[in-house]
């Protein structure tokens, strides 16, 4: 299975459109503590998330505590600093896709570590960076895309007249 993996996420907004993005393909979320914002059943259901249900959500204390339970086999490491392009990523079968806080990303110490597991989505050299929900999205289906959509529903059913079609895209 797919994963998104925000360390230190600080923005509500963010975390809940990447957890309809988890809903929607089938990834799990994994959030690493600091988190900018309360995610209790009531602050969920005060939020409107009714899609949290479908999210598979795992909370860890630290960085450290998210290593020992799932490895880094194949993470990787998502920031406008990295030295190349997430199109020559190798993604794997299980792919843990890693981003940073908003306001600073990933700590440099992390990056220096996985520095061959860095890449970044291309943009205009004075654009600071896209938004993290975005950039999310950009990648997990690009990863999806390269894995066959497995699981997905490739085509959608458009109603003519009394009839159904099928169109594939």
């Amino acid at each position: 299975m797919n994963s998104i993996v925000l360390y230190a996420p600080e923005i509500p907004q963010n975390t809940g459109a990447i957890a309809r993005t988890c809903a929607a393909t089938g990834a799990s979320l994994h959030l690493i503590k600091p988190l900018g914002f309360d995610i209790s059943d009531a602050a969920v259901k005060r939020a409107g998330l009714d899609y949290w249900h479908l999210v598979d959500v795992h909370v860890y204390e630290s960085l450290e505590e998210y290593l020992a339970k799932n490895g880094d086999e194949d993470l990787w490491l998502l920031s406008t600093k990295a030295p190349r392009c997430y199109t020559e990523a190798d993604f794997g079968e299980n792919t843990a896709l890693m981003f940073g806080r908003e306001t600073s990303g990933l700590p440099e110490e992390l990056m220096d570590r996985y520095y061959d597991r860095c890449v970044r989505i291309p943009m205009k050299p004075r654009a600071r960076s896209l938004n993290l929900a975005s950039s999310a999205s950009i990648i997990l289906y690009d990863v999806l895309r390269r894995q066959g959509f497995p699981g997905l529903l490739e085509t959608g059913i458009m109603a003519v007249g009394r009839e159904s079609v099928v169109k594939p895209f």
